[in-house]
């Protein structure tokens, strides 16, 4: 047996295939598009919710800082500002049966066991419980009181970074 000659043989050219369609994609990137999609939202949202805590705890330090300038002259008016303040900050942060019925010495120890470190028992932060009811108060320093407060609210509502 002989090979056949070449030009007999009746051979055809090689095809390539079709080029890849750009639409619809494959499924890794409808998988991919997904997740990127989904991440997208969930970073927004992230985001969001900072913004607005951001926010909130900048006025909240905001009407602290007025409270000082506005109640210079009345001291009971001034620490039951501040505690108001305080416990306004507190019920959004904490379950409102854990906080509303709260006052005098538990109140005190409530603040210090969210973050006041003992200054509300034992510091400047003691006034809240007697200096709105007593007649003359005696508060120890203002600034002392304020910047007792303002660590309280931050340490609660998250410090600035």
């Amino acid at each position: 047996m002989t090979p056949a000659p070449v030009a007999n043989l009746e051979l055809r050219d090689i095809h390539a295939a079709a080029p890849a369609e750009f639409w619809p994609p494959a499924p890794g990137w409808w998988l991919l598009s997904a997740l990127l999609a989904t991440a997208l939202v969930c970073a927004t949202v992230v985001l969001i919710r900072v913004y607005r805590r951001r926010r909130q705890r900048q006025r909240i330090l905001a009407g602290l800082e007025q409270l000082d300038s506005r109640l210079q002259n009345d001291t009971g008016q001034f620490t039951a500002a501040i505690s108001a303040l305080l416990r306004r900050v507190a019920l959004m942060r904490y379950a409102r049966s854990d906080v509303a019925s709260l006052s005098g010495d538990a109140w005190l120890r409530f603040l210090d066991d969210t973050g006041g470190n003992g200054a509300f028992v034992n510091g400047p932060g003691s006034v809240l419980a007697t200096a709105p009811y007593a007649a003359d108060p005696q508060t120890p320093s203002r600034q002392a009181l304020l910047a007792l407060a303002r660590d309280w609210i931050e340490h609660n509502l998250g410090r600035r970074r």
